[in-house]
């Protein structure tokens, strides 16, 4: 039975989440704050954390951070704030969805599900291979970036876009493929999503952006000449 943390400091939201939860057949635990949320961590394995991003004592920004040096937990945020500087500032914290309040219980539910099924289900990545292309490196097994010899840091979905980009290279990929790919054939999301997330990639690849090309009203390629060494 796959496991629910719901950290939210309102009771009434806690409930709402854990009745939703059970219904589906999820086991689903608590926590009223950040710092809470972070000792369950320690001591227990989750499926998919549920996170408010408004608490007293630590905010759900920063208690995904910590979460996310501990364990490679999927985080769903939940925020009253919907603005695109609210959502680049969860994704560049390592959350894998964000969901706007007040948001309906089962619509939460159904990205759940997506994204405990996109987690189980990642990328493939057992043969050792490197990607270079001028001062872009990218190490496939290592889940490693560097530019221009300095490491990069990347959201996990920021990375797997990337991933999925490179391996492509020099291909037409239309939006929908992206999703598909990237987030999973039932993905249930919006596409503002892999905006946010080009975005994010744009300013981590620096001066590399270039390889990252727009294809107005088709999607993206990622158009680079690989050195040979």
């Amino acid at each position: 039975m796959e496991k629910i943390l719901v950290v939210d400091d309102e009771e009434k939201i806690r409930q709402i989440i854990r009745k939703y939860g059970e219904f589906e057949g999820y086991e689903v635990f608590e926590a009223k704050d950040g710092m809470e949320a972070i000792t369950l961590c320690r001591q227990n394995d989750y499926d998919v954390i549920i996170m408010d991003v408004m608490m007293p004592e630590l905010d759900g920004f920063s208690a995904c951070r910590e979460i996310k040096k501990l364990k490679d937990i999927p985080i769903i945020m939940l925020s009253a704030r919907g603005e695109e500087y609210d959502r680049i500032h969860g994704f560049e914290n390592g959350i894998d969805d964000y969901v706007v309040k007040p948001f309906s219980p089962k619509e939460l539910m159904m990205r759940v599900k997506v994204v405990i099924s996109r987690n189980s289900n990642k990328i493939s990545e057992t043969e050792h291979d490197i990607f270079r292309a001028e001062g872009l490196e990218v190490d496939f097994t290592g889940r490693t970036v560097s530019v221009d010899g300095q490491r990069v840091n990347m959201s996990p979905k920021e990375y797997d876009l990337l991933f999925y980009l490179v391996k492509n290279k020099n291909i037409a990929l239309e939006r929908e493929r992206l999703i598909t790919e990237v987030w999973g054939y039932d993905y249930y999301g919006d596409d503002r999503t892999l905006d946010t997330h080009i975005k994010l990639l744009r300013n981590s690849l620096g001066i590399y952006r270039k390889f990252l090309i727009t294809l107005r009203g088709v999607g993206y390629r990622f158009e680079a000449r690989e050195d040979k060494h």
